[in-house]
């Protein structure tokens, strides 16, 4: 059994930072549980383009406000407690942040929490990963 407090891993390794955004990661690929989950936090006012070629995502909003925004087809999903969204397609995407959204986050293939998002807002496929 794994028990892991959020709170306990805001300062150490499991927690990646980038422009405007934290993602503390709960399970990574050395769990070997499949996928990896992480607790995102995106700060207010940002606005953030992601597309995960490599990897699916799921993500269910626990507070805040925003939007995503499918940027192939121009559909636009309010994100708010509650809602959760799913890149079934490996979605390019954009997130807007109105109110800092907290974000719990699922990706299959799991991360091993090194990544770095690629300037196409994707990470590396696994076999690529550092």
């Amino acid at each position: 059994m794994i028990i892991r407090n959020v709170n306990e891993l805001k300062n150490t390794d499991r927690s990646v930072s980038d422009a405007q955004w934290t993602s503390v990661r709960m399970l990574l690929a050395d769990d070997q549980m499949g996928f990896s989950f992480h607790i995102t936090y995106i700060q207010a006012g940002s606005e953030h383009t992601f597309h995960y070629k490599n990897h699916f995502e799921s993500v269910w909003c626990v507070s805040g406000k925003g939007s995503i925004e499918d940027l192939e087809t121009g559909e636009v999903h309010e994100i708010k407690p509650g809602v959760m969204y799913a890149l079934d397609k490996h979605d390019k995407h954009t997130v807007r942040c109105e109110e800092e959204l907290v974000l719990a986050c699922c990706f299959n293939p799991p991360v091993t929490g090194k990544e770095v998002h690629r300037e196409d807002g994707s990470y590396a496929a696994p076999d690529e990963a550092a």
